[in-house]
């Protein structure tokens, strides 16, 4: 059965596992929650604010385990959860995820809000720690932001190695030809901002079937563990702000990590000064 919500601004679909978001009266969602069983849960397409072009981009062909706007881990007890069995070399130690929709999303005038549930269990199928990802979404109409509140329950004493990546992971769709910019708020650009401290990041790149560039920006919230966070910067513009950058961190058995995000989606060149304007707000907002 699906849930239909309207409001002036916006109607929410939920399914037994898709939320879709639209503005009143047009036929293209723009926005996409996942949460097929036994699955990574993920959000993708990601409209431009304008309604022209993808911003996020599902399991590329140099990385076909990623995907959009989601959560991938390495080495939480020695298990992976990056690569989704994809990777002979490992696919041995990779576990599984197990979502859920913990209920219909919810709409009021220009906002969704919606929650995910993941069990997290290693490949003999043990149960080593759920993730809640809590989500608002917000359609400002030239632009968008998105505020994500994640927890990491444990079920089992947790070690997160030291890692090169990990953590909240965006995917747009670059090209090589096309190229594209990251910018981080202390002013590293691409290969500078690899593995650096910042409070946000900011990519901007050319969208297929749009004129003109757009772009997501992902914020650090100064409540997060190792803020202003390293940040993980590759190749292809992919974006993650990851503590395990700077070391390995443990959660003990019957506790709970807790992570605060915003994300700001915007048509043009990198808006600066609304980023950090954004930031700002960000940063008071009280865990929730």
């Amino acid at each position: 059965m699906n849930f239909i919500h309207k409001s002036l601004q916006l109607t929410a679909e939920t399914t037994k596992d898709q939320i879709r978001i639209y503005r009143t009266g047009e036929e293209k969602a723009i926005l996409v929650q996942h949460a097929e069983s036994d699955r990574r849960p993920y959000i993708h397409p990601i409209m431009a604010p304008d309604g022209k072009g993808e911003l996020t981009e599902n399991a590329p062909a140099h990385h076909p385990w990623q995907h959009g706007l989601y959560i991938g881990l390495n080495d939480v007890n020695g298990y992976g959860f990056w690569s989704e069995g994809l990777n002979p070399a490992r696919a041995h130690l990779d576990g599984t995820f197990h979502p859920r929709l913990i209920k219909e999303a919810q709409v009021t005038e220009q906002q969704v809000t919606w929650s995910v549930e993941t069990d997290y269990r290693d490949p003999q199928g043990n149960l080593l720690f759920k993730e809640t990802q809590n989500w608002e979404f917000n359609d400002l109409g030239d632009h968008y932001e998105m505020y994500l509140h994640l927890q990491m329950y444990a079920e089992v004493d947790l070690t997160l190695g030291h890692y090169p990546y990990g953590g909240l992971f965006l995917r747009m769709p670059y090209r090589q030809e096309s190229g594209g910019m990251a910018l981080n708020s202390e002013g590293k650009i691409n290969e500078e901002a690899e593995g650096k401290r910042a409070r946000w990041v900011a990519v901007q790149m050319q969208i297929p079937d749009r004129d003109g560039v757009a772009g997501i920006a992902i914020m650090d919230h100064s409540m997060n563990l190792e803020h202003p966070v390293p940040w993980r910067v590759d190749g292809e513009l992919g974006i993650c702000p990851s503590c395990s950058i700077a070391g390995a961190w443990t959660i003990q058995q019957g506790e709970t990590c807790t992570f605060q995000y915003d994300v700001l989606i915007f048509t043009g060149d990198i808006p600066i000064s609304k980023v950090e304007e954004s930031w700002t707000l960000f940063n008071r907002r009280k865990a929730q």
